[in-house]
């Protein structure tokens, strides 16, 4: 059996986050359509995203028969540098009107997709969508400014929920794999991408394969 050696290269940074409003219908439901306008923020100093997951076995013959492990959602943790006030009060569903919010009321969150860039230190890049979230949390903490410089961040916390029968929860590009070096952030955030297809559409006519 054949030995290969990898040496795949360190994450360097977080890049930038983008943040889509989904067009729900009638009901409130998710749907694959989305608002035309991506916003995207810069701002991101961390990010954890983990597997809020359910393992379970199946024993038989008094022994382990099965296994299984069911991925119930991604949970994204970020903590930022900045976040602007009107964007979080629409992702909880508050009524905002021209820099005007009422908040706290009654109300349903919205679903929107997350993108977010992880870059690694030989410049290639992990890109992903996850395109059904909610925000599930956020804190708004303030200190009082002093003689030396101290960041002020705020968390958020967004679940990514499966969008299709497979349950799938986010659709990547690595760029690390030749076939994908040409396809930019720019071409893969313009609008959230939902299926392989729709990301390997990307790719220039070069590079398909």
């Amino acid at each position: 059996m054949a030995i290969t050696s990898l040496k795949p290269s360190r994450k360097y940074t977080v890049g930038a986050q983008y943040i889509c409003f989904d067009t729900e219908d009638a009901n409130g439901g998710w749907t694959t359509t989305f608002e035309s306008s991506v916003t995207k923020l810069p701002t991101i100093t961390s990010v954890n995203i983990s597997d809020d997951a359910d393992s379970y076995e199946t024993y038989a013959s008094g022994d382990i028969y099965d296994a299984d492990t069911v991925v119930m959602k991604k949970e994204i943790q970020e903590t930022n540098i900045a976040f602007p006030e009107d964007l979080l009060a629409r992702m909880r569903g508050d009524t905002v009107d021209t820099g005007v919010i009422a908040e706290g009321g009654l109300s349903t969150r919205p679903f929107f997709a997350y993108g977010v860039v992880i870059i690694k230190k030989d410049g290639t890049k992990d890109m992903r969508w996850y395109p059904k979230c909610k925000l599930a949390e956020n804190t708004d903490d303030t200190e009082t400014s002093e003689a030396s410089n101290k960041d002020q961040t705020d968390d958020v916390t967004i679940n990514a929920y499966g969008f299709d029968d497979n349950k799938t929860k986010a659709i990547r590009v690595l760029t690390s794999d030749e076939n994908n070096e040409g396809i930019t952030e720019e071409a893969f955030f313009a609008a959230p991408v939902l299926t392989v297809a729709a990301a390997k559409a990307l790719r220039p006519v070069s590079g398909t394969s």
